[in-house]
């Protein structure tokens, strides 16, 4: 960790570039004997990666930033934020503390943290910049997590974990027990030493698997960020209960839609109906969720059919997604769709429907955008309709 980059001229020359084009930058070499080029282009690239990301960093003209790799790999500040308000105790380690942004949040709501981090120069930077943000109740340790934590005495309030999801080539890996650390491996060493367990998984992780793999889970957090699926977030308890609470929250610009239900494999008894005078298309964090018979019946909407995840209902309601109002319904049939369609634009979305929006786009000849929207699936008789609508 070079403190030469925290010189008032290496600052304000990072500040002045941070919309050059850094492979000519690299070119021309440092102008400061004490800092590297590259040095130079790591602080460059990191702030302006933080800027969207990590505005709390960003504002602070004495933060480091570690190379691009570790910065990919880190929570942003809206989804730190959020893990943070699902705890509260005493004590909490961070067993794969990386960058720090998620042991910064929660030195907010618990007491005292620990950090845990292997990479020494990592974990200098993230002590480094805990200091210059105020946060004094995080103690930064050096090292492998597991021995770390199996040397520490407990009790822990939480334990945290974000098991690395790449194997050893570099290749994505799905499953809790091909990431490291393997937590289902560790889960009766992680419950020796604390009440509670956090595990922060890829959106790829499929939930039943989840569930089967991590036992104790007692609640689900799909976490989206202006409609993208960032992190699955699982609380494990050794008294979990037999209903798993799983809960989306999708913060988007203008609003933050919640849902929250009991996690479920039944979907019998599914309100189904044909279009009516309204259409919803939920978002993708209730996709990732499944829960479409609870959606259905907590909203008060109907599905058009088990397996087109589109909903209607008669009245507005408020639903976790996109609402609009239906104008015409008609069956799918190419020749008479050309002669009845007048768009040169349109939003197009298939459901349950056997073409693709590329191929129904150069079928239709219909560029993207405008303020129609054409809904491509199949109803509750398995016939192929189109809706059309505008937004409610």
């Amino acid at each position: 960790m070079n403190k030469a980059l925290l010189n008032k001229q290496v600052q304000k020359f990072i500040s002045e570039n941070l919309n050059v084009d850094l492979s000519a930058l690299i070119l021309k070499g440092s102008p400061f004997p004490e800092v590297s080029i590259q040095e130079l282009a790591t602080q460059i690239s990191g702030l302006k990666r933080a800027k969207s990301k990590l505005p709390t960093w960003f504002k602070n003209v004495n933060i480091l930033y570690p190379p691009n790799l570790n910065l990919e790999q880190t929570s942003s500040e809206i989804t730190a934020n959020y893990k943070a308000s699902l705890v509260e105790g005493d004590k909490l380690i961070d067993l794969t503390g990386g960058f720090g942004i998620d042991s910064y949040f929660f030195s907010k709501q618990v007491k005292e943290v620990i950090h845990c981090e292997m990479n020494p120069e990592l974990s200098a930077i993230a002590a480094y910049n805990f200091e210059e943000l105020g946060a004094t109740n995080i103690t930064c340790k050096t090292g492998d997590s597991i021995e770390i934590l199996k040397e520490i005495e407990p009790p822990f309030d939480w334990i945290y974990i974000d098991p690395s999801r790449r194997d050893d080539y570099g290749g994505k890996v799905f499953l809790l027990e091909q990431c490291t650390p393997n937590v289902p491996e560790l889960l009766f060493l992680f419950f020796r030493k604390a009440t509670n367990i956090m595990v922060k998984t890829s959106p790829l992780l499929d939930i039943k698997s989840g569930i089967n793999e991590l036992k104790y889970v007692n609640e689900i957090h799909i976490v989206a960020v202006n409609q993208d699926v960032k992190e699955l977030v699982w609380l494990l308890n050794k008294k979990a209960s037999s209903k798993i609470k799983i809960k989306t929250i999708d913060f988007q610009k203008k609003e933050t839609q919640v849902f929250e239900t009991y996690y479920s494999q039944h979907q019998s008894d599914l309100p189904l109906s044909a279009p009516q005078k309204y259409l919803y298309e939920p978002n993708p964090a209730i996709m990732k969720s499944g829960m479409f018979r609870e959606l259905a019946i907590k909203t008060g909407t109907f599905k058009l059919h088990p397996n087109s995840h589109l909903y209607t209902s008669e009245e507005i309601k408020a639903f976790p997604g996109r609402a609009f109002v239906i104008t015409d319904i008609l069956n799918y049939n190419k020749k008479i769709l050309k002669k009845r369609f007048k768009f040169k634009k349109a939003n197009i979305t298939t459901r349950n429907f056997p073409r693709s929006v590329a191929e129904l786009r150069k079928e239709l000849k219909i560029n993207d955008g405008g303020s129609d929207y054409l809904f491509f699936t199949t109803n509750l008789n398995d016939q192929k309709i189109v809706i059309l609508g505008t937004k409610a």
